[in-house]
């Protein structure tokens, strides 16, 4: 008897973690559907605004302090690398985001924009399950051409604190490149025709 219930504990769990294997969040490289980010003055701002840059788009909770780290380590890299063709926004998605988005701006002086979107338009975007919780923060990565090409979740040893900066930075730098390296080439053909 014991041994039938341990068998079919056993058989749940395998299947629950094939189904979360199966359905886990989002495949990359993948198109990036454009994403509507509400903002508070009551626009809306689109990933598509920013096609052929490298974009960050962080889905964040105002109060998570893991939320809030990585804001700020994506607040130095936007600085550095706005010039490069970057651009980092965020939008929070817990409950009344919309009263706590400008607390948070306050707080935390991110230095690009961020704004509010519903629960589940993330989840429909970031194709995750909705019966799996997200860890948070959600970041995906989408390069120049509009293509998804990471999605990582709060629980990926990417966010340990120690290396995330340097984590971002290995991530980026070979995006920011890729679009540079084009840039020069128009450039150079630019001149030649002049």
């Amino acid at each position: 008897m014991l041994l039938r219930r341990v068998s079919t504990v056993l058989v749940c769990v395998v299947s629950v973690l094939a189904a979360a294997a199966a359905f886990g969040d989002g495949k990359v490289p993948r198109p990036s559907p454009d994403f509507a980010v509400n903002m508070n003055d009551g626009s809306q701002l689109h990933i598509s605004q920013y096609h052929g840059k490298v974009v960050v788009l962080a889905f964040i909770l105002t109060y998570c302090e893991h939320c809030q780290f990585a804001s700020q380590i994506l607040a130095g890299l936007q600085k550095e690398y706005a010039p490069q063709g970057f651009q980092v926004m965020a939008s929070a998605i817990e409950e009344m985001a919309a009263m706590a988005v400008p607390d948070f701006i306050r707080r935390f002086q991110p230095g690009f924009p961020v704004g509010f979107a519903p629960r589940t338009a993330v989840e429909s975007y970031l194709e995750h399950p909705v019966m799996f919780k997200m860890m948070m923060p959600q970041v995906v990565v989408i390069d120049r051409q509009g293509v998804i090409r990471a999605q990582l979740a709060g629980d990926d040893k990417f966010f340990d604190r120690a290396n995330q900066e340097k984590n971002f930075r290995e991530l980026l730098l070979p995006l920011l490149k890729e679009g540079s390296a084009h840039e020069g080439h128009k450039r150079t053909a630019a001149k030649k025709k002049a």
